[in-house]
């Protein structure tokens, strides 16, 4: 699948959430560059992506900054380094 995401820096949040089949793919390339364009037209300053994973749970594990806050990330962060050190 390939997912097009918006995204605020400035305000830590998602503007558009879209999902394409692999069959999709110009589509999904026509949609990321005409909010690009019009995104550049008003000014505004916003992150535009194209990922593609094998479904929506593996974009938000691998780019967990587009869907968590900070404190959010950093107590996963966490989590996941005491879950290592138990391991040795």
């Amino acid at each position: 699948m390939i997912f097009l995401i918006e995204y605020n820096r400035s305000e830590g949040r998602i503007v558009t959430f879209r999902d394409f089949d692999d069959s999709q793919r110009r589509e999904a390339e026509d949609s990321r560059l005409d909010i690009e364009l019009e995104l550049n037209r008003k000014g505004v300053d916003h992150e535009v992506v194209l990922l593609e994973a094998a479904s929506e749970e593996a974009v938000r594990r691998t780019h967990q900054r587009y869907f968590a806050d900070l404190t959010e990330i950093l107590r996963s962060a966490g989590a996941r380094n005491e879950q290592a050190d138990c391991g040795k």
